[in-house]
């Protein structure tokens, strides 16, 4: 069967971490604003395309997908930007999503391998259920040693955040295809200007 992934337009996947993505579905400044969360189906859309959710995921989008999507991106942003300076912020909407969609594990028999598993599956259909895999992926982030390491992109015009997870720990933009090439033409034409 061949499935098909639908992209929300203007999703970028370049922060090398699930809750940086998330965080990133609404970027841009002024006209240029761009956000991925449109409605609930959108939101769905997103979470297949970071294969949150398989691409045959087909329950319809719950309601409420999309206000909750919100206000945990923009919970999500301030913690990450209160860890950035060592300050605290609210968390209230992520424990909340944490505690109503953890996965249920339960006993199961494998035939292919004769024995018992744990089989971990989404406790049900419901949006916090369904942002649990980012949720649990900003805590992560938050409370791991390497958080030193995520970083805004230092092109003035962007806002998009990433984990800089190269050797060096020296990447400075969110794309070099984007952003950096655009500096660093910026930056060779003002150095010719004189």
């Amino acid at each position: 069967m061949n499935i098909t992934r639908v992209t929300p337009p203007g999703a970028v996947f370049l922060a090398d971490n699930l809750a940086l993505d998330f965080i990133n579905s609404e970027y841009g400044m002024g006209e240029q604003h761009h956000d991925c969360f449109s409605d609930n189906e959108s939101v769905m859309n997103w979470l297949k395309a970071a294969t949150v959710l398989p691409d045959d995921y087909a329950a319809p989008a719950p309601a409420g997908l999309l206000d909750l999507a919100h206000e945990f991106r923009e919970c999500a942003r301030n913690l990450v930007n209160a860890a950035m300076i060592g300050t605290p912020a609210d968390f209230t909407v992520i424990n909340t999503a944490l505690d109503a969609g953890q996965p249920v594990t339960a006993l199961g028999w494998s035939d292919e391998e004769q024995a018992f598993q744990a089989v971990t599956q989404r406790r049900d259909d419901s949006p916090p259920s369904l942002l649990w895999p980012v949720a649990q992926s900003l805590v992560n982030l938050l409370t791991n040693e390497k958080f030193e390491f995520v970083r805004q992109c230092e092109a003035h015009d962007c806002v998009l955040l990433f984990h800089d997870l190269t050797k060096s720990h020296r990447r400075r933009w969110c794309s070099m295809a984007t952003c950096g090439n655009r500096m660093k033409v910026a930056a060779f034409r003002s150095r010719n200007k004189r």
